[in-house]
């Protein structure tokens, strides 16, 4: 049960964006007559894939007593327009288990929508442009990644994949400046629609090598 009618439908509108998107099913978060719906514009697919992990968040007004926390791959409507139907069964994809911080952000800059849009369509048009003919799933998901994935200076250094999910899940909408925040590996885009969530790659190879132990001065002192 949401809020109402026109929650209900934003819900519905999140859950089919996320399915167009290509996300791997919607989480469902609801306790205290808040609901957060979230899923993955971005996901590594695999232990070495170095794809960053980037997220979609909208949060709406949802029943008091609903309390949940469960992934499905959509929503249906009901008899009842403020009443969605769940499926049968819950999914448990590998991007759920990873959550964002509740605290510790802090403002680190802003960036306007208009540049988040443009940096949209440059990687919508570098992926249709950069896929040949006959093309496999894999072959795509390379080049999606390595677009999406790589880190744009016009959007502070942060992984183009945030540009996207903004783009696939409908949160640009006229002239805004966005709020950008941080609370460790997570980096949030506060539009006024909805939130995009990156978390970075895990750092992978080895560390350099610290010296311990005391070392010796000059002249033979310690």
């Amino acid at each position: 049960m949401l809020a109402d009618p026109q929650t209900a439908r934003d819900v519905l509108t999140f859950s089919g964006r996320a399915a167009k998107a290509g996300a791997d099913g919607v989480r469902l978060q609801a306790s205290d007559g808040i609901l957060a719906l979230s899923a993955a514009a971005l996901a590594p697919q695999g232990l070495f894939d170095q794809t960053p992990t980037v997220l979609a968040m909208r949060i709406v007004r949802a029943d008091p007593e609903l309390r949940c926390d469960l992934v499905v791959e959509g929503l249906g409507e009901t008899d009842d327009p403020a009443q969605l139907s769940l499926p049968e069964t819950a999914l448990s994809p590998a991007w759920a288990g990873i959550a964002p911080p509740r605290a510790g952000w802090q403002q680190t800059g802003s960036l306007q929508t208009h540049i988040v849009a443009e940096r949209a369509q440059w990687g919508i048009s570098a992926v249709a442009h950069g896929t040949p003919a006959g093309a496999g799933e894999e072959a795509v998901r390379a080049l999606r990644a390595r677009i999406w994935g790589e880190p744009d200076e016009a959007l502070l250094g942060l992984p183009r994949g945030v540009a996207f999910a903004a783009h696939a899940f409908g949160f640009i909408s006229g002239a805004e400046n966005v709020r950008v925040t941080a609370s460790g590996r997570w980096t949030r885009l506060a539009f006024a629609r909805g939130h995009v969530l990156s978390r970075g790659p895990a750092v992978t190879g080895l560390t350099a090598v610290r010296q311990t132990g005391t070392v010796a001065e000059p002249g033979g002192g310690v």
